[in-house]
C-alpha cells in the first residue's frame, strides 16, 4: 500500500478543505438569496422551501456518496458531487433570474447533492491520520465551514451590486456567487492525489465488539443535537423580531452562533483526541442544555443572554458533531464505514428538516420558552437514555 507522505497528505487535506469552504459560501449565500426569492414571489408562508430542499439534498448527497466512496474513491466521488452541486448552482441561477420557484428550488436540490460530499469529507480527512490524530484532522475540516459562514453574508452585497449593473436581479448576484464557488469545489476536489495510501486499521477482532456501540451513540447524540440546534436557531431571528429588533441585532446573534458552530472546531478536535469521542459528545449535549437554559431565563436579553444562549448552542453542537464524527472514524470496520457514515449523516440532516418544521409549531403554540424548553429536553434525552444503556 506504501506510506502516506508529508507532502501527499497536505496535498489532500487542502483539497478536502477548500472544497469544503466553497461549497458552504455557495451554500450559505444561495440559501439566504433564495429564500428572500420565494418570500418576495410567493409570500412568506412558503419561504422555508428552499432550505428544505437544500436539507433534503444534502441528506441524499450524503447517502449516496458514502455507497459511492468505497469503489470510486474520493477524488471522482467529490469531482463529480461538486460537478453536480455546479450544475444545480447554474440551474438556480436561471430561476434567480427569472424569479421562477421550480428551477430555484431544484438547482438548490442539486447543491445539496453536492453538500453531501462535503459533509463526508471531514471522515476522508480523519482516515489520512493513525487513530490518536483523527478527532483533530476531522475538525480542521469542519473548521472550513467558518470560511463560508463569513464570506457567504460578506459577498452578498458585492455581488448584488456587481449584476444589478447587467440589468439583472440583485438577489441574482450571490446565486451567480455559488456558480463560481460550486465550480472551485469541483477544480479543487480534482487536486485530490489519486491513490491514497492510508494508516494501519485496529485489527477486525478489536473493531467488531465496539462496532454497535460505535453506531448507536454517536447516531442519537448527533441527531438529538442537530434538532436542539436548528430548532433553537430557527426561532431566533423570529423571537428578536417579536421584540422590535432590527437585522442588525439578529446579525450579531447568529454571528455569535456561527462562530460556535465552526470557529473552535479544532478545540473539539484536540478534545475528542485526549478525553476520548464519548466525553467530547456528553460534553456537548451538556453545552447545549445549558444554553437553552441561558436562552429560557434570558429570551429576550439582546445584548448578553442570547448571544451567549447561541454561542454555547453552536459549540455544543460542534462537540457533539467532531466527537460523534471522531468515534464513527474509528469504531467502524473499514469495508463499511463510508456507507454507516453515509448513513448517519443522512439520518441527521433529515432531522433538520423536521427540526426546521417543528420548530415554528413550538413557537406558535408556546413562544421561546416551549422552543428552548423542548431542545433541551431533546439535549438530556441521550445522555439518559446512554447512561442507562451502560448500566445495564
Amino acid at each position: 500500500m506504501g506510506t502516506l507522505t508529508v507532502t501527499g497528505r497536505a496535498r489532500s487535506m487542502g483539497a478536502l478543505f477548500a472544497g469544503v469552504a466553497l461549497l458552504n459560501t455557495a451554500t450559505v449565500g444561495l440559501s439566504t438569496a433564495a429564500t428572500l426569492i420565494v418570500a418576495a414571489g410567493s409570500g412568506p408562508g412558503w419561504s422555508g422551501l428552499p432550505s428544505v430542499a437544500n436539507v433534503l439534498g444534502t441528506a441524499a448527497g450524503a447517502f449516496g456518496a458514502g455507497l459511492l466512496l468505497p469503489g470510486h474513491g474520493r477524488r471522482r466521488v467529490l469531482v463529480a458531487g461538486y460537478g453536480v452541486a455546479a450544475a444545480g448552482a447554474l440551474v438556480a441561477f436561471a430561476g434567480a433570474l427569472t424569479t421562477s420557484l421550480v428551477p430555484l428550488l431544484l438547482g438548490i436540490l442539486l447543491v445539496g447533492l453536492g453538500n453531501g460530499g462535503a459533509q463526508l469529507s471531514r471522515y476522508l480527512a480523519a482516515d489520512l491520520y493513525p487513530e490518536e490524530r483523527r478527532g483533530r484532522a476531522l475538525s480542521n475540516v469542519v473548521w472550513a465551514g467558518t470560511v463560508g459562514a463569513l464570506a457567504g453574508p460578506a459577498l452578498m452585497a458585492p455581488a448584488a451590486d456587481v449584476v444589478t449593473g447587467f440589468g439583472w436581479p440583485s438577489l441574482s448576484g450571490p446565486v451567480a456567487v455559488a456558480v463560481l464557488a460550486t465550480a472551485g469545489a469541483a477544480l479543487a476536489a480534482a487536486f485530490l492525489p489519486r491513490h491514497v495510501p492510508l494508516p494501519p486499521e485496529k485489527p477486525a477482532a478489536t473493531v467488531a465488539p465496539a462496532r454497535a456501540a460505535g453506531v448507536a451513540r454517536p447516531l442519537v447524540a448527533m441527531v438529538a443535537a442537530q434538532l436542539t440546534m436548528v430548532a433553537v436557531m430557527t426561532m431566533t431571528p423570529v423571537q428578536l423580531e417579536s421584540h422590535g429588533h432590527g437585522l442588525d441585532v439578529v446579525g450579531w446573534v447568529l454571528s455569535a452562533h456561527l462562530f460556535g458552530m465552526f470557529a473552535l472546531a479544532p478545540l473539539s478536535g484536540r478534545i475528542a483526541d485526549r478525553w476520548g469521542p464519548r466525553v467530547t459528545v456528553n460534553a456537548g449535549l451538556g453545552v447545549l442544555a445549558l444554553s437553552t437554559a441561558t436562552a429560557l431565563a434570558a429570551p429576550t436579553a439582546h445584548t448578553s443572554g442570547l448571544p451567549v444562549a447561541l454561542f454555547l448552542l453552536g459549540y455544543g453542537w460542534n462537540l457533539v458533531f467532531v466527537g460523534g464524527s471522531a468515534q464513527l472514524s474509528r469504531d467502524l470496520a473499514p469495508e463499511t464505514r463510508s456507507r454507516v457514515q453515509g448513513t448517519v449523516d443522512a439520518v441527521v440532516w433529515s432531522a433538520s428538516a423536521l427540526a426546521g418544521l417543528g420548530s415554528g409549531q413550538l413557537f406558535a403554540g408556546g413562544g421561546y420558552a416551549l422552543v428552548a424548553v423542548v431542545g433541551g429536553v431533546l439535549a438530556l434525552l441521550p445522555l439518559a437514555l446512554l447512561a442507562s444503556r451502560d448500566g445495564r
